[in-house]
């Protein structure tokens, strides 16, 4: 079939004119191609002689020779120059092939072929360089047809694909790839073929025939055309680029694992709490570094055992699942069994719920590695969603915490051993997090069971007062502090009220303010008055603050200027008289309030504080009677200063709280705590309140007896009519027998008159004044003394008993509980045989 231009002709690509010659010698025809050939039309050439038109002078004698032969019947051809007519310099060489042919009327011509000799040079060229990097490209190359089948393969791809060149011819892509990818490939010459538009760094995976390696290749692609510009094909350029890949891969691994360390820097370890920690490496780990993740730490670390954990030889102590993390749906976390004739007795296959208590087997490979501090890798179980997991153990400086398992569902990448080394980083910071929460945890246990042990257990008591109390710690972390309170019962049913405040926080404020408030209730059970029990109080703080070295002078000023300054005030309450007595160390003043009143800061006057004074300075003593029903706090500075608020506006705002004493002493505490604008966190706060409640005239029996033997029997008497009118029947004999050694004792060695008296309150209290100085001793009598024995006696049959000094002279004193129902127990035969 004739078509007007063939695919794929030479004729598209060389320039071939032809013309004619008549038997004269004469151009006769003169071809399109010619003309442009040459670039002169056929009316300026046909009838003329092609030698002298065409030839340069020197060589057209041998020209006309030729066009003789030829018109003489033969052949020729041969490299002619040639130049345009008007033109002096050779244009060009043309190949010319020269025919002989005849006319109509039988007379000789010929019919002449031209070539452009540089269009041909053109084409070896180009074909010599096609050659070249087509067939000595180290890159696959191919060329496609029409029909995406293959037309033609270099060497370097019949080398990675096997065969010969020509073993290729006619295949297609699906004989080379995956069918997913040969689809792809496949889509992407079409749209080259059809829009022309190259595809560059087309990724393709795939493997080379005998080889199970995954290979990357990127594939670069274009239309190709024919010399008229028809597409005849695609050409596609092929480069493996698996060691890229790789490298691709391992620098992202990389940067990805820096990413995870970055961030596991930033996110574990913001909390103190051990579960919150685990919980924290999960956060980070899933599903970043895996998709399945449990963190288990020993049961003795997280109940508080002193013992270090991780240390048990057989790594099979039980631990506690804390955390657990999935990045699959509804897929609990069984740790992978492996074949048991590898490691018998392997890990357990049933799912662990979080907060489980659970052991692994002596052989298992959790075991083994909490056992030897090294991490372990599971091969994947039949059947099991985990393809690969990590066991690795938590080990902080030099011991095992616990152990966190990091696993890889099917279709992820198994663990490598940069995935090795970032699971044992992980687990390191964690473990630390961990460890340290643990120390600090252990801590901060021992300080608030020491903070605890120095303020009063529970609610305190007091005969006359109701009593309510807050302490908030200004070092949150610790939850230890320098401020206290106490409240200590006295003789007489009288109370010591106490706040004091050790200059500093924390800690060492905490064990200051202890020995501190030791040395207070040992001084309050010697019964001294208020101003002394400062100026003792003073005294043992500066002794406390004396350094004791001489090469530890400057650094034990140091200290005492931290630790052994403190504020305190002292107060003693007398439920029989409602007076308190007052004396103030530098502490802020008591306030008072009344019903219906507003509330009064007392006029305490402050003295030094103490461990201040190098003298002694002496204390001032302040009695105030204190109404019925009225509201007491001391409190310290804490709840009433801070930066952005100044003394006097906080003490105003505080009096303004204490509008309503009248309400439970549970409910002003809180309500003064919440109005306040206290800065919880700035200083610790103590807060101490009392309502008075006296003792009324009618539990109170006083009685003044003259200094004569009959006393004795006139004080039993009294005693046994105060405590029937009490309804205290059961406790009359006992109480006469004690009344009568103590009034027996004061006649023989007290002085001046004597005064009985006896208090009923939550326990009975029994007194006997006098104006003797000396105070009673109790002794061992010898068996043949007829005397001796009392206080003995006192002392077996009372709950306490006691004497103390007064502004006159002695009291003392003794206290029963009150009949709970049941007869009072009787003293053993052991007992009383003691006294003898």
């Amino acid at each position: 079939m004739w078509q007007s231009s063939p695919p794929g002709s030479i004729y598209d690509y060389i320039r071939v004119a032809s013309f004619s010659i008549g038997p004269d010698g004469l151009v006769d025809q003169w071809s399109l191609r010619a003309a442009e050939l040459f670039g002169i039309p056929a009316r300026e050439v046909r009838g003329k002689d092609p030698v002298e038109a065409f030839m340069p002078p020197d060589l057209r004698a041998r020209g006309h020779r030729k066009v003789a032969e030829i018109l003489d019947g033969k052949e020729w051809t041969g490299l002619v120059p040639f130049r345009i007519p008007g033109e002096r310099v050779t244009r060009g060489i043309a190949e010319l092939y020269v025919m002989p042919s005849e006319t109509a009327d039988g007379e000789r011509g010929a019919l002449c072929i031209v070539v452009d000799v540089r269009a041909l040079r053109r084409i070896e060229t180009d074909l010599a360089a096609s050659q070249a990097i087509f067939g000595q490209s180290p890159f696959g190359f191919l060329l496609f047809g029409t029909d995406l089948t293959v037309q033609r393969a270099n060497r370097r791809f019949a080398t990675v694909f096997g065969g010969s060149v020509d073993d290729h011819r006619g295949r297609t892509v699906h004989d080379y790839l995956p069918r997913p990818e040969a689809e792809r490939m496949t889509a992407a010459l079409k749209r080259v073929l059809q829009t022309g538009e190259a595809v560059t760094d087309l990724q393709l995976t795939g493997s080379v025939p005998g080889g199970n390696e995954h290979r990357h290749w990127s594939i670069n692609l274009y239309r190709v055309h024919s010399g008229t510009g028809r597409p005849i094909g695609v050409a596609g350029l092929g480069t493996d680029v698996t060691r890229r890949q790789i490298a691709a891969r391992e620098a992202a691994s990389a940067r990805r694992n820096l990413a995870l360390l970055n961030e596991a820097s930033a996110r574990i370890g913001n909390s103190l709490d051990l579960e919150t920690t685990a919980r924290e490496l999960l956060d980070v780990a899933v599903p970043g570094f895996c998709d399945l993740a449990s963190v288990d730490l020993y049961q003795g670390l997280l109940t508080g055992d002193e013992a270090p954990p991780g240390r048990a030889a057989d790594g099979g102590a039980d631990l506690r699942r804390v955390a657990f993390a999935s990045a699959v749906s509804d897929t609990p976390l069984v740790s992978p069994s492996v074949n048991p004739a590898q490691a018998p007795g392997c890990c357990d296959t049933a799912p662990i719920d979080v907060g489980a208590v659970h052991r692994y087997p002596f052989n298992s490979p959790c075991a083994t590695a909490l056992r030897t501090g090294r991490p372990q890798t599971l091969p994947p179980a039949d059947g099991s969603l985990v393809q690969s997991t990590l066991v690795v153990p938590m080990v902080a400086h030099d011991t095992v915490v616990g152990l966190v398992q990091f696993s890889r569902t099917k279709g992820s990448e198994p663990f490598g051993e940069r995935d090795r080394a970032l699971a044992v980083e992980l687990a390191a910071r964690a473990a630390v997090c961990i460890d340290n929460a643990r120390l600090y945890r252990r801590e901060h246990e021992r300080a608030v069971i020491l903070q605890r042990s120095l303020l009063p257990p529970g609610d305190p008591e007091a005969a006359g007062l109701d009593i309510a109390c807050r302490y908030l710690p200004g070092n949150t972390a610790t939850e230890v502090g320098g401020d206290w309170f106490d409240v200590i019962e006295l003789p007489g049913h009288r109370t010591a009220l106490v706040v004091g405040d050790v200059m500093g926080r924390g800690l060492r404020a905490a064990v200051a303010m202890g020995e501190l408030r030791t040395a207070v209730r040992t001084l309050a059970q010697l019964d001294l008055e208020p101003a002394e029990v400062l100026s003792h109080l003073d005294e043992i703080a500066r002794g406390l603050g004396t350094p004791t070295g001489a090469g530890r002078a400057g650094r034990g000023t140091a200290e005492r200027s931290e630790v052994y300054l403190a504020t305190c005030v002292y107060a003693v309450y007398d439920a029989v008289t409602r007076r308190c007595t007052f004396a103030n160390a530098g502490h802020l003043p008591p306030v008072l309030v009344e019903q219906g009143e507003e509330a009064l800061l007392l006029d305490v006057p402050p003295g030094m504080p103490l461990g201040v004074g190098v003298g002694g300075e002496p204390f001032e003593e302040v009695e105030i009677e204190l109404p019925e029903g009225a509201l007491l706090a001391l409190y310290t500075d804490g709840l009433v200063e801070s930066r952005d608020h100044p003394l006097d506006e906080g003490l105003r705002a505080f009096r303004s709280a204490l509008t309503d004493p009248a309400r439970p002493l549970e409910d002003v505490c809180d309500h003064v705590l919440t109005t306040l604008d206290t800065r919880h966190g700035e200083d610790d706060i103590a807060l101490l309140m009392a309502r008075v409640q006296g003792l009324p005239a009618e539990a109170v029996g006083d009685w003044r007896l003259p200094r004569e033997p009959r006393s004795v029997g006139r004080a039993r008497e009294l005693a046994r009519a105060q405590l029937t009118a009490w309804e205290l029947e059961p406790l009359v004999d006992t109480v006469e027998l004690l009344v009568s050694e103590l009034v027996t004792n004061a006649l023989r060695y007290g002085e001046g008159e004597i005064r009985l008296r006896l208090l009923r309150d939550r326990t009975l209290v029994c007194e006997v004044w006098d104006a003797g100085l000396v105070q009673p001793r109790r002794r061992r009598a010898r068996d043949t003394d007829e005397g001796g024995r009392g206080l003995q006696l006192v002392g077996l049959l009372s709950t306490s008993w006691g004497s103390r000094r007064t502004p006159r002279g002695k009291t003392v004193w003794f206290d029963l509980p009150l009949p709970s129902g049941t007869s009072p127990s009787e003293p053993t035969v052991d007992q009383l045989l003691s006294m003898f």
